[in-house]
């Protein structure tokens, strides 16, 4: 059933905390937070803004840092503080043209819910709470901020004939996990 509803997959919309990290928040004596990427989630991610895929990334928290990053991966739809994750994915979908059967939701606690219930295919991290996993299409084998964004992104990538390995001559070695 998963692999049926990501053939139609145009953009992927992801948490921060539990899904491109593992949840870990570490703070400083200055009062900066330092969050933790796994450099495959970016190379997927990369590769997928290559291809055409939006990415939409929506965070209760808040970290300059965490922009940065995802910035140098080519994903410009960034939205931080944000409480109601419903209303920045109606104003994604519509900004972009996408019917919600096209968008794919990646989330692993109680915030993401909402959202996961009206998009086309939802997943999560093996480590998400119970009640993610319970209203999930897919349950990655990866935990959060350990693959699980990779593991997503290339299943959609794949089933699509746009995984670089399914046409070598069009992979390009400037595309790096940064």
């Amino acid at each position: 059933m998963f692999l049926s509803k990501i053939k139609a997959v145009k953009a992927f919309i992801l948490d921060i905390d539990g899904i491109l990290t593992d949840g870990t928040v570490l703070v400083t004596e200055s009062g900066d937070q330092l969050r933790k990427f796994n450099v495959r989630d970016g190379y997927a991610m990369r590769l997928a803004v290559k291809k055409g895929f939006h990415i939409c990334v929506i965070s209760g928290g808040n970290s300059a840092s965490v922009v940065f990053r995802l910035n140098g991966l080519g994903v410009t739809e960034v939205h931080l503080g944000i409480e109601r994750k419903l209303d920045v994915y109606r104003e994604f979908i519509k900004k972009h043209d996408l019917a919600p059967e096209s968008v794919l939701y990646m989330g692993d606690d109680v915030p993401d819910m909402p959202v996961m219930k009206v998009v086309g295919a939802s997943a999560c991290p093996h480590d998400a709470i119970e009640e993610v996993k319970a209203i999930s299409d897919y349950i990655s084998p990866f935990s959060g901020g350990a693959g699980c964004v990779r593991d997503v992104i290339e299943k959609v990538l794949k089933i699509q004939g746009k995984w670089y390995d399914q046409d070598p001559s069009a992979h390009d070695d400037t595309i790096t996990s940064s």
